[in-house]
């Protein structure tokens, strides 16, 4: 047989509760008993524990896999600009004006491009 209760909550704590129980189909009252269960068993904190470290694996794993891809986007781009400043030698002082609005036509044209893969998802596979 089970006991009444009675206790508050804050409204966001509440509305939280009721959302939940409402896409999970159950009641408030087995929600409550469980959560309570669950936070007063001797090997709760244990599993929380256990669910921390498997989301800060997980967490460490993307980080590294974002650091490669940082590493490789750094080479690459150093390994570009070495080619270049090797291939292209310097400008006559009359054609650097020229260049210099060239250059900077293009350059517009590479951000209004990046721009827009960025803005479609379109991206380079590593």
């Amino acid at each position: 047989m089970k006991s009444k209760h009675t206790f508050r909550l804050s409204p966001e704590v509440a509305r939280h509760l009721a959302d939940y129980a409402a896409r999970k189909r159950v009641s408030q009252a087995e929600l409550v008993e469980a959560a309570l269960v669950s936070f007063m068993s001797p090997d709760g904190s244990e599993r929380m524990e256990a669910a921390f470290s498997r989301r800060i694996d997980r967490v460490i794993r993307e980080l590294e896999r974002l650091d490669r891809h940082v590493e490789i986007g750094n080479e690459a781009l150093a390994l570009f600009v070495r080619f270049w400043l090797t291939a292209n030698p310097p400008l006559p002082d009359g054609a650097v004006a020229a260049a210099q609005a060239k250059g900077k036509e293009r350059y517009d044209s590479f951000v209004q491009a990046l721009a827009r893969r960025m803005d479609t998802g379109e991206r380079l596979k590593f």
